[in-house]
């Protein structure tokens, strides 16, 4: 091999990996956040709407804010640039964005958890999170890639919406008030901390994991930023999601020889490695399987709702909820509100069965 070509090979490796690294170091915490903080989307919504607590609901909210801040911050030293992230840069459709979104919601009520949290179930010994995490990420790649693919393309071509250029909501904001994008993404980030935190009993703990997670998110979009910009290798802007990118590292697995690792790899496995760690930090790790013909073909039903909805919604509850709404994409609220929405639906189902008619439960 030629001298330059090597150099040139190595400099591609240490790309990928230094990718990957980004990708496992995040991933770690928001496992542990998972595992020691309860983080966890479904589990703030449904302790919000039949637990009578707040405090996971705050806790995400606080991770937000946080993530919104650290992004403008980057946005602001010029380390980011939002024009680089397909979510910014390509138009969406609304209605498969809110169609999407709010089927992955449904689906992860059904699941009972979403892709992050299955990865971090089963971190903790869960074997029936391993088959949820595996339908997942199929279905996502068959609706990418495969037989699914002609009816998501169907989909996205209801009306699109499209910008002259890249768009976000605070450059948006920011032309109609005549300040720096990133001053409308630090009042943002303030204002959903405040809101967060104002009369929160367990104040600590919700600011705590809050910034965990909010680190998570934002360092993955300012590693692979500064690869992107330092990088021989073509490295794409982004941060931390849990649909698609369990087809890849399902991919990954199958095909190393001729797939390198990823961001989305490392994160994945970051998740599960984070989980591990905590569950044993608690003592709550165990091995267990699922006794229930019924339940884990509620599940199954929901991981295949999830896998579709989050290629339409592109993106899951923590890939558009928390990393392409800490950048604040046009995209972003619209599918955050729809799988909150959707989830909100999908409980009432289980809890009191359907609002008109029909059985108690699935």
């Amino acid at each position: 091999m030629d001298p330059w070509e090597r150099e040139e090979t190595m400099e591609m490796m240490s790309g990928t990996m230094l990718a990957a690294l980004i990708g496992l170091a995040g991933g770690l915490a928001l496992g542990v956040a998972a595992r020691v903080g309860r983080f966890c989307t479904l589990g703030a919504i449904e302790d919000a709407l039949y637990g009578g607590s707040g405090a996971r609901l705050r806790m995400w909210g606080a991770a937000l804010g946080l993530s919104i801040l650290g992004c403008a911050g980057l946005t602001g030293a010029g380390l980011l640039v939002p024009a680089e992230v397909f979510l910014v840069r390509d138009g969406f459709s609304p209605v498969a964005v809110i169609f999407g979104g709010a089927l992955f919601g449904f689906g992860m009520a059904l699941a009972g958890n979403c892709g992050y949290g299955a990865l971090a179930r089963l971190g903790n010994g869960d074997i029936r999170a391993f088959v949820l995490v595996g339908v997942l990420g199929v279905t996502a790649y068959a609706a990418l890639f495969g037989p699914l693919s002609g009816l998501r393309l169907w989909i996205f071509e209801l009306p699109v919406l499209r910008f002259e250029a890249a768009v976000t909501l605070d450059a948006l904001v920011g032309g109609v008030l005549s300040v720096p994008p990133w001053a409308v993404g630090v009042g943002a980030g303030i204002g959903l901390l405040a809101v967060a935190l104002h009369g929160a009993e367990a104040r600590g703990p919700v600011l705590r994991w809050g910034a965990v997670v909010a680190a998570a998110i934002v360092s993955g979009w300012a590693g692979t930023g500064y690869l992107a910009q330092t990088s021989f290798e073509v490295i794409g802007v982004r941060s931390h999601n849990f649909s698609a990118p369990l087809g890849e590292t399902l991919a990954y697995f199958m095909l190393s020889d001729v797939r390198p690792l990823s961001f989305a790899v490392g994160s994945v496995l970051g998740v599960v490695a984070g989980s591990v760690l905590g569950s044993l930090w608690l003592g709550q790790f165990r091995w267990e399987a699922c006794e229930d013909p019924r339940e884990l073909k509620r599940q199954l039903m929901g991981a295949v709702f999830m896998g579709f909805g989050a290629t339409l919604a592109l993106g899951c509850s923590i890939g558009q909820g928390l990393s392409a709404f800490a950048i604040l994409t046009v995209s972003a609220p619209l599918a955050a509100a729809s799988i909150f929405a959707g989830a909100a639906l999908g409980l009432r189902v289980l809890i009191e069965g359907w609002p008109v008619g029909g059985s108690r439960g699935i």
